[in-house]
């Protein structure tokens, strides 16, 4: 796999449609489509075929299903990974798994392991038991989804990634956190981090402010835009700089050591 040491990155932020995977499917094709050739990496919303649900058994699909399919379509046709989570059955357990395709169809995925319990997510997934590193095009990158960010020990960085994702249904009354969050994980672990979340109204009433953001490794926005709209923005992260920031100011090399039970 080539090594890309500029990575452009392509944050979608979008409304979704209810529990509709095919519609969001179409839709999500044509948004992407001015994409082909001019970024490298695209990141979607948490759960971006049906919105965040809490009834799995009817409107989640099986690992081979329609979406990954869908994804490594997208991603050869766009000449560029793609990455967001998927409700994803297995026998009779069903897990909000983010995946990422690369353009040659390689597939790498993350279990969400932290389930938002206020909205009863713990009642209807299964819980991820592994903290998982993706491997691409040179860059370690450390996948999130949602909840998770609330979690400064799962998300440590031991100079073990270079970039931290994180997709969200993330809903505006809480927008502070969110955005606070996405900056103070950057700030301590010295890596980038960013968060796409969606925009508009889900079928329960939520209410989403979309937020999403690109943070640097000191903690400054490189993207930021105003709540509400829905976009498709490219930013380019530098893999040099990191490297260079952390030999710099290596305060990961200080860490308290501690090991996740």
């Amino acid at each position: 796999m080539i090594k890309l040491d500029d990575l452009r990155v392509s944050l979608v932020q979008t409304e979704l449609i209810w529990q509709a995977p095919e519609k969001n499917r179409h839709m999500l094709a044509e948004k992407l489509a001015s994409l082909k050739g001019k970024t490298d990496l695209v990141i979607l919303p948490e759960m971006f075929t049906t919105c965040f649900m809490m009834n799995p058994e009817e409107h989640s699909e099986p690992m081979l299903g329609d979406t990954l399919a869908w994804m490594k379509s997208q991603a050869a046709l766009l000449d560029a990974a793609i990455c967001g989570s998927v409700a994803i059955q297995e026998s009779d357990t069903y897990i909000n798994r983010m995946l990422l395709v690369s353009p040659t169809g390689e597939m790498q995925f993350y279990d969400k392991t932290h389930l938002f319990r206020m909205g009863n997510e713990h009642q209807h997934y299964r819980a991820g038991a592994e903290r998982i590193i993706f491997e691409y095009a040179g860059w370690r990158i450390l996948p999130t989804i949602c909840y998770d960010l609330r979690f400064p020990v799962f998300m440590r960085c031991q100079n073990d990634y270079d970039l931290a994702i994180c997709v969200a249904n993330w809903p505006a009354p809480r927008r502070n956190p969110w955005r606070t969050l996405l900056q103070a994980r950057a700030i301590e672990n010295q890596c980038y981090m960013l968060g796409v979340n969606r925009v508009g109204e889900d079928g329960v009433g939520l209410h989403y402010s979309g937020d999403s953001l690109a943070v640097n490794f000191k903690g400054e926005l490189i993207l930021d835009k105003p709540q509400g709209e829905s976009f498709i923005k490219t930013v380019v992260l530098h893999l040099n700089e990191v490297k260079q920031f952390r030999e710099v100011f290596p305060a990961w090399q200080d860490a308290d050591e501690f090991s996740m039970s």
